[in-house]
């Protein structure tokens, strides 16, 4: 199986394995990457969700290989298009990569080891965070071979390091290595080499740990805030904040009784 799904109490690993072609992502795999995070969103007893690869590689973008196949088989552009159009489906879209077009109510870590490029990038940036092995990298190397970013790079890239970080990476297409990563705000976490999975599952569990209702309210104000005049963002952020306060009022209790003083998790 190229996708593999494993539950450790609240959270779910996802592992895309496909390590012969560095896991990249062809029509099958990103099917079922799709229904894997489909099925994560659906499962009342996941909480947080993290997606590695396996071999040493997180991913390295859209299987060129099959691609080639299409061409050879007489595949024209057009009938491609309609094959990766997401227009009909508003509930669950794929993406070409499978899960990129998903919009959840719950995060998603990446642990990223080795390369994370082209359409792999893409998959990263669709994750809430990023953690990253030291010696790992991202690139939008897709650039080589006129593979347009379609599925979500061109969008979510510049809100997560700002317009003109993501045009030097857009445009040139250059390898970014995990220490500059951190520092532009494209991952959030490094970790020693081979320990990417470690550290994102311990912040998996972590986060799966907090009350939920609050954290996945305030995470989809933030999601949501994007753009929003101050007064509607704000508006929105209290109509999901108030169907929190009965959780609010449970946590002040427990703070009351003694749990969580002096800033202790």
């Amino acid at each position: 199986m190229s996708v593999e799904v494993e539950t450790q109490g609240g959270v779910t690993l996802v592992t895309l394995r496909r390590p012969g072609v560095r896991n990249a992502v062809d029509a099958a795999t990103a099917h079922a990457l799709h229904a894997a995070f489909v099925a994560f969103e659906q499962d009342d007893s996941a909480h947080v969700a993290v997606f590695q690869g396996a071999g040493g590689h997180f991913c390295a973008g859209w299987d060129l290989q099959s691609g080639a196949r299409l061409l050879a088989d007489g595949v024209t552009p057009e009938a491609l298009a309609d094959t990766l159009d997401f227009t009909a489906d508003t509930v669950h879209p794929p993406g070409p990569m499978g899960p990129s077009r998903l919009q959840l109510s719950k995060p998603v870590i990446a642990a990223i080891e080795g390369a994370a490029v082209a359409g792999g990038m893409e998959l990263a940036l669709w994750c809430d965070l990023r953690v990253m092995a030291e010696d790992a990298y991202m690139g939008v190397f897709c650039r080589r071979f006129g593979v347009p970013l379609i599925d979500g790079g061109t969008v979510r890239l510049p809100r997560l390091v700002g317009l003109s970080h993501a045009l030097d990476l857009i445009l040139t297409g250059r390898k970014v290595e995990a220490d500059e990563a951190l520092r532009m705000g494209l991952c959030n976490r490094v970790a020693p080499a081979g320990q990417a999975l470690e550290a994102a599952l311990a912040l998996a569990h972590q986060l799966a740990a907090f009350p939920q209702a609050t954290l996945r309210a305030d995470r989809a104000s933030a999601l949501a805030a994007e753009g929003l005049p101050l007064q509607q963002a704000l508006l929105q952020e209290w109509a999901g904040g108030r169907e929190c306060l009965a959780e609010a009022l449970r946590g002040a209790s427990r703070f009351a009784a003694g749990q969580g003083r002096h800033g202790e998790f």
